[in-house]
């Protein structure tokens, strides 16, 4: 097991103040560092801060972009990588993203179009329809959108990104990266779905109660709140393993067929019932262009984005780096947000929405990134 992220959390009054961000990059790194002398590799580390509304109220557009500018330069000379300046709740401050995101390149931003006590926001899910079309039109390939999603029912804590937000003091969550734990889980199995969930059930239990126990060492001999391990399944950095191919191990056929659902629900059935302290989603993930199984599966069209949806009603991410094709409608986007939002507020359940419109391309041609992050796949048709 890897640990995927510690992300810590920092309440802003300005984007000025360089101490406390500064403190924050320093325990982040003393937190990697304790983790590796037990032998973990710490991918990255990142912050989040309350919601950017809070501390650049009042502001005109050129001075919130300009205010959002200054932390660039400072997160590169704190060698901070992924900045999130949490979410925006309204559609005039909503609007205001592209121009943050083009103008910056760690820092990391989301939309609120819904809750449970509220219901759906159509407004700002309609904004945050023409946020996604807008930044895929302003940036390389549509890659502005790595750093942008739009969610539903949300808590703070959660600490991967773009979805990460932070409320009240100064704390820490860990996420992880388990894909080679449900691999072994499942090949031991011999395709049986029981006998995968046991075996899965007992590899969890083992590790992160590791990983739970140096981080309640950590919070102790630095004062900071620790929230918990978002314990979602998330695909493997290096692109040599596969979610995709590990549901394989169970199946009779590929990822999307008959019993992909069945297992999506197993899977996070597990992760949410794990006997550590858990934060976040603590769920499924189906990155596409994070997973060279998933991409594969998706070049061979054995599932599309409305399977996707469906498997969000048991799984515990929602719609995460999808790419569509770049002609899409803003309306067929929003509408896509407005279905993710509906089910997030019916299933009372975290889902967020990151989708890859791409300039210049069509359903079925292959996307081109350039990113250490994303692998290249086919574009999903949008109906």
């Amino acid at each position: 097991m890897k640990i995927r992220t510690i992300t810590t959390g920092i309440s802003l009054q300005t984007p000025r103040e360089k101490e406390k961000i500064k403190q924050a990059a320093n325990f982040n790194q003393e937190a990697k560092d304790f983790f590796e002398q037990y032998g973990y590799e710490v991918q990255t580390t990142r912050i989040a801060t309350n919601p950017w509304e809070e501390y650049l109220q009042g502001l005109s557009t050129p001075e919130i972009v300009s205010e959002i500018q200054i932390l660039d330069p400072l997160c590169r000379e704190l060698n901070v990588s992924f900045f999130n300046i949490g979410y925006a709740s309204q559609a005039k401050t909503i609007a205001i993203i592209p121009d943050i995101n083009k103008n910056t390149s760690v820092i990391y931003s989301s939309s609120k179009i819904g809750d449970r006590e509220t219901g759906i926001n159509f407004e700002t899910a309609w904004e945050s329809a023409k946020v996604i079309k807008r930044i895929s039109q302003e940036t390389e390939n549509g890659y502005g959108n790595f750093r942008f999603c739009a969610w539903a029912n949300c808590q703070p804590g959660i600490p991967f990104f773009p979805t990460a937000y932070h409320k009240g003091n100064t704390s820490f969550a860990i996420g992880v990266e388990c894909s080679e734990l449900v691999m072994k889980a499942f090949s031991l199995a011999n395709h049986d779905i029981q006998a995968a969930e046991e075996n899965l059930r007992i590899l969890l239990a083992e590790e992160l109660k590791q990983v739970a126990d140096i981080a309640e060492t950590i919070s102790a001999k630095f004062a900071i709140t620790y929230n918990g391990i978002d314990t979602s399944l998330t695909s493997p950095l290096d692109q040599k393993q596969s979610i995709a191919f590990a549901y394989e191990k169970l199946m009779s056929g590929k990822f999307g067929y008959l019993g992909t659902l069945t297992i999506s629900g197993m899977l996070t059935r597990v992760l949410k019932n794990v006997p550590v302290k858990v934060c976040g989603y603590s769920g499924l993930m189906l990155p596409v262009c994070e997973d060279i199984g998933l991409a594969a599966r998706a070049n061979e069209q054995t599932y599309d984005i409305t399977n996707l949806l469906l498997y969000s009603a048991v799984c515990g991410c929602g719609l995460d780096t999808v790419p569509i094709q770049g002609d899409i409608t803003i309306e067929k986007i929003a509408a896509i947000l407005i279905d993710m939002a509906t089910l997030a507020i019916k299933l009372d359940k975290p889902l967020s929405a990151r989708l890859f419109p791409i300039p210049g391309k069509k359903a079925g041609e292959m996307t081109a990134f350039n990113s250490p992050y994303l692998v290249d796949c086919q574009i999903f048709a949008v109906n």
